[in-house]
């Protein structure tokens, strides 16, 4: 029989209670949320309004900082070789699990370098060009497309973002070519086409918006299954003749892997409250998307699936990873 010695048992027992007390006192500082886009972009505006209503949650500031780059992969490195102690989360999103199969080296793994805590918002992307374009639809885009390979020219938020995977989708598809311009966000993928830099864009419905009821830009198509309620005049690709091609984009809270079970379940319960106000909820969707909670497994699961997708969007756009 193993004999255990006290004095050894006692110095055990001394380190776990700090441990448990850090646990328990969570968050006892300010907390640092990481977007890995630009300041004022969809995702980011996301944030704020989900921060502020965490921290009057959890009684401690949840400050938010923008570490954009790579396409999101700067964030997202900076964010998994943080301590695992609850005090840095990151907004984890499509982008993330694009950047698996996109990315030879991305700098982390999106399945094993975090712990996924929830889902905030989903939004789908809708397709679209200048007023001056003279285009009205998506055939007649692609028709030009057809027509003079290479010459049309199209903006997303990055190499490997669903804006970029989709169009090289869509084209294919179409047995269309257009040059890919990549940008550091969807919203200068929308200014893009405003100030006829490139001839479309996919954006996202929550930053193309405001641009479109003011009439700067002109939307074509949205990806998702279904008709956007705020666009209800805009088909879906299937509608306009572009079937089989289906993107959302979805976003949410994660935190380094390793952080203690206890911490991940107070901030997913904190998110959970948050995400249930509705002030909070109408501030999101006024924003453009949709709050569609789904917490821990569930949007772990969601991440998992876009790497699946993403594999697929590669294989048939015929892009190779970078």
């Amino acid at each position: 029989m193993k004999t255990i010695r006290i004095p050894a048992l006692l110095a055990a027992v001394a380190l776990a209670l700090p441990v448990a007390h850090a646990q328990q006192d969570y968050p006892s500082r300010p907390i640092k949320w990481i977007v890995p886009y630009l300041a004022g972009t969809a995702p980011d505006i996301t944030v704020r309004i989900t921060a502020q209503a965490m921290s009057d949650i959890l009684k401690q500031p949840v400050v938010v900082e923008n570490r954009a780059g790579a396409a999101g992969n700067l964030g997202a490195q900076i964010a998994a070789r943080a301590p695992a102690d609850g005090y840095t989360w990151v907004y984890s999103a499509t982008t993330m699990s694009a950047s698996m199969r996109m990315y030879r080296k991305p700098g982390y793994d999106v399945m094993k370098d975090f712990t996924h805590v929830g889902r905030i918002t989903q939004s789908d992307v809708v397709m679209v060009v200048s007023p001056e374009s003279g285009i009205h639809s998506a055939q007649e885009l692609l028709q030009r497309a057809r027509k003079n390979p290479g010459k049309l020219s199209f903006a997303s938020g990055g190499v490997g973002t669903p804006a970029h995977m989709g169009a090289e989708l869509i084209l294919s598809s179409a047995g269309a070519k257009a040059l890919h311009v990549p940008f550091k966000g969807a919203t200068e993928s929308a200014n893009a086409v405003m100030s006829k830099q490139v001839d479309f864009a996919l954006t996202l419905s929550s930053v193309s918006l405001p641009f479109i009821q003011a009439g700067k830009l002109v939307p074509l198509a949205v990806t998702a299954p279904r008709r956007n309620p705020r666009l209800p005049d805009v088909p879906t690709l299937a509608e306009a003749g572009i079937p089989n091609v289906t993107l959302v984009s979805f976003g949410g809270l994660s935190v380094p892997a390793g952080t203690p079970a206890p911490i991940v379940k107070k901030i997913g319960n904190a998110l959970e409250q948050a995400l249930a106000k509705p002030d909070v909820r109408a501030r999101l969707e006024a924003n453009g998307a949709s709050v569609v909670p789904a917490m821990g497994a569930e949007y772990a699961k969601d991440l998992q699936a876009e790497i699946g997708l993403t594999e697929k969007m590669m294989r048939v756009a015929g892009i190779a990873a970078q």
